[in-house]
């Protein structure tokens, strides 16, 4: 419960609160380096060993930051952070579901649920195809992300991919993405 004094409220302050969080040295004795690791099908490794507790796995997921000084990824839980490597993108997206007030899904949104549990509605502007085929776009965007490093990149599961069907249309020789955010040819 916040403590109040001289008619204040003080709420109670994380580490990572403090304006210079990102600055302060690794404990006595350890590094912020670490030998975690995103592969590129969105598991992690520690020490090249998967992690298998769930739990664990999904908060690792939401710890994902933006170091704000040299731009690398980096684990914060607000208490503490290191360094890990991300072998392609730090986020994926795991499910497509539609928002569809008028019935039609080009009419809706087509809402990511992404690796951190997140939703946010998918920007078809923002959608390539990387070389082996794989769908690509940009996420956490929003103000409220940047505290964070964002934007980020992210890539699409195959199940999220096929989850995409009800935003398809075949155009000509193509495919078009529509969604009520914008519209975007897929390429061959």
């Amino acid at each position: 419960m916040p403590a109040r004094k001289c008619g204040l409220t003080l709420k109670p302050m994380k580490p990572g609160d403090h304006p210079e969080f990102f600055r302060f040295p690794a404990p006595e004795g350890r590094s912020r380096e670490s030998t975690l690791r995103l592969d590129a099908e969105g598991r992690f490794l520690h020490d090249e060993t998967p992690v298998e507790h769930p739990k664990l796995a999904a908060a690792l997921h939401t710890w994902i930051a933006r170091h704000p000084d040299d731009g690398r990824y980096i684990l914060t839980n607000g208490y503490d952070w290191t360094y890990f490597k991300v072998d392609d993108v730090p986020f994926f997206v795991r499910s497509v579901r539609a928002e569809n007030p008028e019935g039609s899904a080009a009419s809706g949104d087509a809402i990511l649920v992404l690796s951190d549990g997140t939703e946010e509605p998918l920007d078809p502007s923002t959608l390539r195809v990387g070389a082996r085929g794989d769908l690509y776009l940009t996420v956490k965007r929003e103000t409220k992300d940047r505290e964070k490093g964002g934007p980020f990149d992210a890539k699409m599961t195959q199940f999220a991919q096929t989850q995409l069907g009800p935003f398809l249309t075949e155009e000509g020789d193509g495919v078009v993405l529509a969604t009520k955010r914008g519209r975007t040819r897929l390429p061959a």
